[in-house]
């Protein structure tokens, strides 16, 4: 059984930042893509950043520049660095990772249970 567990969210006022954790804990597993989705109240949960399993990078439009994502592939952990925040990202943010699990052997999603992030104005 494979779990993400996220850490790092918060409070944090207009303009500051914040640095959001998801590290994948278990046996026998290999991890390709990782990214983070946030979801607002009453919206649809919506892709952030996105990295693949050799570093490469995609952001949504309203996070290019102000969001960067990484991953420590020996520590199994997904990073997102969020600089200038603003209102508008105010969402519980989860994380995603595309595993492989061996015993047994099946490849899909696994969530994180995600962390609330609230900026204020």
């Amino acid at each position: 059984q494979v779990q993400l567990v996220e850490s790092g969210g918060g409070l944090v006022q207009a303009g500051g930042s914040l640095r959001l954790s998801c590290a994948a804990s278990g046996n026998s597993f290999s991890i390709n893509a990782m990214g983070w989705y946030r979801q607002a109240p009453g919206k649809q949960r919506d892709l952030v950043a996105h990295i693949t399993a050799g570093g490469s990078t995609n952001y949504a439009d309203s996070v290019k520049g102000r969001f960067t994502i990484s991953r420590d592939n020996a520590k199994d952990t997904v990073y997102l660095q969020m600089n200038s925040l603003k209102p508008e990202d105010t969402a519980v943010y989860y994380c995603n990772a595309q595993i492989t699990t061996y015993r047994p052997y099946r490849m899909g999603d696994y969530w994180g249970q995600g962390t609330q992030v609230t900026v204020s104005s």
